[in-house]
């Protein structure tokens, strides 16, 4: 399959994010000439016959969640609407080439061995970066600067005050963290995080999080069964420790909800105690606590009830996308009031049925695998409990994060279409269909999410 090697490097751009630390890279728009690749080998596996054009449930959402988005753009903000639409364009595209590009099991394990590599190692240079000495950081030198950026600037240090007192860059603000490999420093006192689209604790607990259970997957793959648990337990070592050097509570709560649902799909209620049992490290060792745990908290129901007041003005349309922060200083914090606010109710419509559609087609794979040969079985249940599992912990975290329109979401989204595209290769007769029914649950769950959220925000705000 010629788009399966470019699907391969748009993952590792994505997560690794190497442009940031060799600067010959940053000559070329990585990320758009991979998507490129991706696309041409896609129309080179149509043409020879490698795969056929066969669409994913998911795909007439996607289009119409981007016209609705795009179109809101432009009628909100028409000159500044294109870097929005293109950001946009990139996730539907990623979903695109994933999950019409990938059509067979053998690449689908091809994807999820590159996208638990890139988790591990992304989540490995965390755990690094949380042992590693603290130094300088050079947060900004400028009122415009971006204070959750910063870059070291080699002198050690054990407190901030530190770095003021020994030749320090005139009128600029410095942090004493953690400096860990590639560049990469820790920010608010030590929580640990990556670079580009993972720059963000929260997010890189997320990402490590859903990647869990790609490790189980492989787990159940042929082969030697010493090799596979050591994966396995490498993989728990490596992601709990970088959640619990993140400090992330909702990455915990991601962990958790991610052993839960697949403990429980392969084992039963024997499986919930096995998860829990896996999970305990993470409630002893990690999260935050004190005021400052307590102001990130007030801030996010802050963001939470600014997006429904967002949402209330603008029911229909939005405030467009992308525009949350010109009325608010923070995200949304929220992935499901993050597309209410900036898109209005039918955006956080479409949105949801995107997010359902990807969710149900793992199930329905399982199901479907449970009247199948024992071979298909083989081939169908390690992937699909996966994604199951990866989308509980993705539902979870996203209540928390302004993952909407975040590259690692769609990457997901895409694994959901290549799964389908894949039972559908060896059972024509599969269907993940979107019928009445699901579309009254779309709507009593994005009720229930704003009801829910505006109750306890007015109880919490007053």
């Amino acid at each position: 399959m010629f788009a399966l090697p470019a699907v391969c490097v748009l993952v590792l751009l994505i997560y690794a994010h190497p442009q940031d630390y060799f600067e010959f890279l940053q000559a070329a728009p990585l990320l758009h000439v991979c998507l490129g690749l991706a696309l041409f080998g896609m129309a080179l596996d149509l043409r020879l016959g490698n795969t056929r054009l066969r669409a994913t449930p998911q795909l007439p959402w996607v289009c119409a969640f981007f016209l609705w988005s795009a179109a809101g753009a432009m009628l909100r903000s028409p000159h500044g609407a294109l870097p929005h639409i293109t950001e946009l364009a990139i996730c539907a595209a990623l979903y695109l080439v994933i999950a019409h590009g990938i059509q067979t099991f053998r690449a689908l394990n091809v994807a999820a061995v590159t996208v638990l590599a890139v988790v591990l190692f992304v989540c490995a240079v965390g755990v690094e970066q949380g042992f590693a000495p603290t130094g300088c950081v050079l947060v900004s030198d400028s009122a415009e600067a971006d204070t959750s950026a910063g870059e070291p600037d080699g002198r050690p240090c054990t407190t901030p005050r530190e770095c003021y007192l020994d030749d320090p860059e005139p009128g600029a603000d410095y942090a004493c963290e953690h400096i860990g490999l590639f560049g990469t420093t820790s920010v608010g006192h030590g929580r640990v995080r990556y670079r580009g689209v993972l720059q963000d604790p929260n997010e890189l607990a997320l990402a490590g999080g859903i990647g869990l259970p790609l490790a189980f997957m492989l787990m159940r793959s042929r082969g030697k069964r010493l090799p596979r648990l050591l994966l396995v337990s490498c993989t728990l070592a490596i992601v709990f420790t970088c959640a619990v050097m993140t400090g992330s509570r909702g990455g915990q709560l991601v962990c958790l909800s991610v052993l839960a649902a697949y403990f429980a799909r392969r084992f039963g209620w024997r499986g919930l105690a096995i998860g829990t049992v896996l999970s305990l490290p993470l409630f002893l060792f990690g999260g935050r606590g004190g005021e400052e745990a307590s102001r990130s908290t007030i801030e996010r129901i802050e963001c939470w009830a600014e997006a429904l007041a967002m949402w209330r003005e603008h029911p229909i349309l939005g405030v467009g996308l992308g525009r949350f922060n010109e009325y608010h200083y923070l995200t949304a914090h929220n992935s499901y009031l993050l597309p209410l606010a900036e898109l209005g109710l039918p955006g956080m419509a479409l949105f949801s049925v995107i997010l359902y559609l990807s969710a149900k087609v793992p199930l329905m794979a399982l199901r479907h695998a449970a009247v199948t040969s024992r071979d298909g079985q083989r081939a169908v249940v390690p992937a699909a409990m996966a994604l199951t599992a990866a989308f509980t912990g993705l539902a979870v975290g996203m209540f928390f994060l302004s993952f909407t329109y975040h590259y690692v979401l769609w990457i997901y989204i895409g694994l959901s279409g290549a799964l389908y595209s894949a039972v559908r290769r060896h059972e024509p007769t599969f269907r993940a269909r979107f019928g009445a029914l699901d579309g009254l649950a779309v709507v009593v769950l994005d009720v229930a999410v704003i009801a829910l959220v505006s109750l306890y925000t007015r109880v919490k705000l007053g």
